[in-house]
Formats: structure tokens, C-alpha cells, sequence
């Protein structure tokens, strides 16, 4: 009986135990997905703040009131926009080809989306701490225009289908000079830390303060790059893909419902993408960017630790990214649309030889420094 009892004790344990450990592996796949969730939420609510600048500032510019109804000062309106695309009807074009329309926005939305594993928005606050993280964003981001040609080509549309062959050239066109404009960044965090990684790449640049911005080393390169991620992005004068008053719509005139929702998600991630890599590559990233010199103080702040630190850093960071959004959104409504001729001239007979001469420069003054 007395046996019994301490074997019934024992195999008690060892289902406590057992339970115990599928509890930790639960947590432990829970706190795996929490930083990815968490980033995606970020992501989100950096959209949806970008949809309503906007259109506050197209507004003050055009001198109109903008967005008003939905909500105080019209908040929720790209939530109000997104919701009502999400119960649209999803309409599937009879003779096209439907795998290729259904796959084409998703293709566009994921590969935007896996750009940002690598962004440090602080110094403990990044996903992925890649060595050659820099050049898989350029990887990742080459693989966008894909979905839209296929959705151009899946729409049996001749508007959508220039509109893909108009994106896949453009990004071919702009994609060079841009990643010509990294290579010569990346020399110098390679020659300082052995590593192309965004967090080295912005540590490099935060040992001199505001002076160690790449801003100033790379000018040249800050203006080629300025210039190709607004055309990769496809905003105006840029926007060819999808212009209106030749394509309809371009690769996006057959789509409806949330398809049509995850183009417009996809263009706006673009640009909130590219404006973060603007800031880790030539405005510091999370660095505050004071010099030791001027106010000892503040400086300390660089050095902060723990949840204030990261705050900071994360408050920094989005401050410099949404400057650079506010000069996209000017430039909208200031220039004009250029025409296709002159956007691949543009891109192949300037940008192209430009980043060229400056990556020569930058290799010449890394050699010689040597």
C-alpha cells in the first residue's frame, strides 16, 4: 500500500514536471514572436500616422481643410479608409491570370515588410544585428517590383501591364545608383569595424557628434540616394508606374478591396522604409548627435542604458525619419511629374555616373588614409 502511494506521488511529479516544461516551451515561442509583433504593431500605427501628415499637409499646402469628420482633426480616417477596403468586394478579372493577381500584392507588402528586421531604431532595439545587413535590404527590396509586374501582367490589362513594366524599369534604373550610394557608406563602417551592419554603421558615425554624420562626408551620395529612394518609392515626380492621366491606374486598375488596400500599404512602408535607412545611413540614427564640447550634459544621454535610453533613442530616431517624410510629402505637390524618357535618362546618364565618381572618391580617400 505504502508503495503504491509513493508511486502515485512520483508519476504526480512527473506530470507536474511535464506541464511545467510544455509552460516554458509556450513562453518561450510566445516572447520568440513578441519583439516581431511589437515591431509589426509599430509599423502599423507609423503608416497610419503617415497617411494623416499627409494629407494634413497636402492640405496645407493646396490651402484646403483636409480630413475633419472621422474623429478630432480626422485621426482615423486611413483607419476608417482601411476598414471600409477590408469589406470591399474583391473582384478577379475573368480572362487574367488569378494566381498571379492574388499573389502579386503580397509579394509587394512581404518583401517591404522584411526590410525592416534590420532597421536599429536604438542601440539594443533592432531585430536582426546582420554583418551585411545593409545589403540585405537591397536584396530583399529588388524583390518588390516582381509583384508588381506580375500583378501588372496577371490583370490582362494593358494599362496595368505597362504600369509593371514601367515599375520593373524604373526600379532596375534607380536601384543601381542607390546601391552604389550604400557600397560607398558601408566602405567606411567596414574599415572601422570589419561589419556592414546598420548598428556599426551608425556607431561610426557617433563618435564625432553632429560632425560625424555621414551627411557631411558623403553629400554627393546623400543626394543620389535622396533622389533614388524617392523613385523606388514611386512618389512624385516619380510616379509613373501609376499615372493617372495615361495608365488609369496603372498595375493597380483591375484591383479591388484589400488587394488594392495592400498596394497603397505597400507604397507607404516603402517610403516609411526608406526614410529610416536615410537616418541610419547619413543623419546619425539614434544617436542624439550633441558634441561633448558644446553641452556635457545632454551628451550623457548618448551613453543612457536600459528603458530610458532606448526611449530616447527610439524618440531620435523617428524624429529625423519623419523630417525626411515631411520633405517627401512637400515634394509631391511642388514638382511636377517627369515624363518616362526623361526619369530613365535621368537615372542612367546623371545618377549612375554621379554615384560612380563618388564611390571612386570615397575608395581613393579610404586608400590613401590607409
Amino acid at each position: 500500500m505504502v508503495e503504491m502511494i509513493i508511486d502515485t506521488t512520483e508519476i504526480q511529479d512527473i506530470h507536474f514536471f511535464s506541464r511545467l516544461e510544455s509552460l516554458k516551451e509556450v513562453y518561450g515561442i510566445i516572447w520568440m514572436f513578441a519583439p516581431i509583433l511589437t515591431l509589426v504593431l509599430g509599423i502599423t500605427i507609423g503608416v497610419l500616422v503617415i497617411v494623416w501628415l499627409e494629407r494634413e499637409i497636402s492640405a496645407g499646402i493646396q490651402q484646403r481643410i483636409g480630413p475633419e469628420y472621422a474623429s478630432p482633426l480626422g485621426i482615423l480616417q486611413a483607419l476608417a479608409d482601411g476598414t471600409k477596403l477590408l469589406f470591399k468586394e474583391n473582384l478577379l478579372p475573368s480572362r487574367g491570370n488569378t494566381h498571379l493577381f492574388s499573389i502579386g500584392p503580397s509579394i509587394a507588402v512581404i518583401s517591404i515588410l522584411l526590410s525592416y528586421l534590420i532597421i536599429p531604431f536604438s542601440y539594443h532595439l533592432v531585430l536582426a544585428d546582420l554583418n551585411i545587413g545593409i545589403f540585405l535590404w537591397i536584396a530583399v527590396s529588388s524583390i518588390a517590383p516582381i509583384g508588381l509586374l506580375m500583378s501588372g501582367y496577371g490583370s490582362n490589362n494593358k494599362y496595368s501591364f505597362l504600369g509593371g513594366l514601367r515599375a520593373a524599369a524604373q526600379s532596375i534604373s534607380y536601384e543601381i545608383p542607390l546601391t552604389l550610394c550604400v557600397l560607398s557608406i558601408s566602405l567606411r563602417a567596414i574599415r572601422l569595424s570589419n561589419s556592414s551592419s546598420t548598428v556599426d554603421i551608425v556607431g561610426a558615425q557617433s563618435k564625432y557628434g553632429l560632425g560625424g554624420w555621414n551627411l557631411w562626408r558623403q553629400p554627393i551620395g546623400f543626394m543620389v540616394f535622396l533622389i533614388s529612394s524617392l523613385a523606388e518609392c514611386e512618389r512624385l515626380p516619380f510616379d509613373l508606374p501609376e499615372a493617372e492621366e495615361e495608365l488609369v491606374a496603372g498595375y493597380q486598375t483591375e484591383y479591388s478591396g484589400i488587394k488594392f488596400g495592400l498596394f497603397y500599404v505597400a507604397s507607404y512602408l516603402n517610403l516609411l522604409v526608406s526614410s529610416l535607412f536615410v537616418t541610419v545611413l547619413y543623419l546619425g540614427g539614434w544617436d542624439l548627435s550633441i558634441p561633448y564640447i558644446f553641452v556635457p550634459e545632454l551628451f550623457e544621454i548618448n551613453k543612457a542604458d536600459g528603458i530610458f535610453g532606448t526611449t530616447i533613442g527610439i524618440f531620435i530616431t523617428l524624429a529625423k525619419t519623419y523630417l525626411f517624410l515631411f520633405i517627401s510629402i512637400t515634394t509631391r505637390w511642388t514638382l511636377p511629374r517627369l515624363r518616362m524618357d526623361q526619369l530613365l535618362n535621368l537615372g542612367w546618364k546623371f545618377l549612375l555616373p554621379i554615384s560612380l565618381g563618388n564611390l571612386l572618391l570615397t575608395t581613393s580617400s579610404q586608400l590613401l588614409s590607409l
